[in-house]
């Protein structure tokens, strides 16, 4: 046999020893959505740290606009909820994983997230705010111009905190001073940082912050004003996970047809969000 023959042979060996030894790999992904129906339950991250989508209550329990409207679609399946409670900074990095099944935590639905997730459709929409003290004069307006210099905090790997990064790129770039940001887990953290003076202001989901303010009567605090576009909000699920994506949009449809999701948002925001998209929702980018 010619040294090409024997090489050509050897090849084959080994692509055969490679398939004995992972069989079907890459060429049958896991069906999550089958999972979830033949085992009954529902394995959902979520950071209970963002009211009014998702806290805890006085008991430890998870609750918030987010919680009901899973409820809401694990009713409709016939299934039961498992919360896998985490940071929020780890619950994309958890879904690429395939750590869970998938997540009801709120996320900003964007370009970029997009390319390493699959969104759900919106399920509310949001807009951000910066809250100060009532007594901080250093903070005259929610404009990105007028922030800087001062220091801000922000919770980590949100869309407030990459919005503000991209703003410091244009402060910069125009030769002003940045805007100081410093980064915690939990609004609860960044609502301390405010109080203690740590910071000037705080930015955040404007239905957050008003949350907020409503709790810690103990706290002086303002919304200065609002900062950015509005943007949308919708669950995650793993990339390859198209399957349940989709049963999720579509169980979500039919709650916006019935009017439970209408309900949910009256409930935890005061007014009906009338004019989320169905379609072209993901942001070019």
């Amino acid at each position: 046999m010619s040294y090409l023959g024997k090489l050509k042979s050897s090849v084959r060996v080994l692509l055969a020893s490679v398939f004995i030894l992972f069989p079907f790999a890459n060429l049958v992904q896991a069906d999550t959505l089958a999972d979830i129906k033949s085992s009954g339950k529902m394995l959902v991250a979520i950071d209970p740290t963002f009211a009014p989508f998702e806290y805890t209550d006085d008991s430890g329990k998870i609750i918030g606009y987010d919680p009901e409207l899973l409820e809401a679609v694990a009713a409709d399946w016939g299934v039961k909820i498992e919360y896998q409670v985490m940071a929020f900074s780890g619950v994309i990095p958890g879904l690429i994983a395939g750590s869970f099944d998938f997540t009801a935590t709120a996320l900003n639905i964007k370009a970029d997230r997009a390319k390493k997730i699959n969104f759900t459709i919106p399920i509310a929409s949001s807009v951000n705010a910066v809250m100060a003290m009532k007594d901080n004069d250093k903070v005259t307006s929610s404009k990105i111009e007028d922030l800087a210099g001062l220091t801000c905090a922000v919770k980590q790997t949100t869309q407030p905190e990459q919005m503000m990064q991209e703003n410091n790129t244009k402060l910069k770039n125009s030769g002003a001073a940045e805007v100081k940001l410093l980064s915690y887990e939990t609004v609860d953290q960044t609502i301390a940082a405010l109080a203690t003076g740590r910071v000037d202001c705080v930015v955040d989901d404007k239905s957050v912050l008003a949350l907020a303010m409503s709790k810690r009567q103990d706290v002086p605090m303002k919304i200065v004003g609002e900062i950015g576009g509005k943007a949308l909000i919708g669950w995650g699920t793993n990339k390859d996970d198209t399957s349940l994506a989709d049963a999720l949009s579509e169980t979500l449809k039919k709650l916006k047809r019935n009017g439970v999701m209408g309900k949910l948002q009256t409930k935890y925001f005061g007014y009906v969000m009338d004019d989320l998209p169905e379609k072209d929702f993901i942001p070019s980018g």
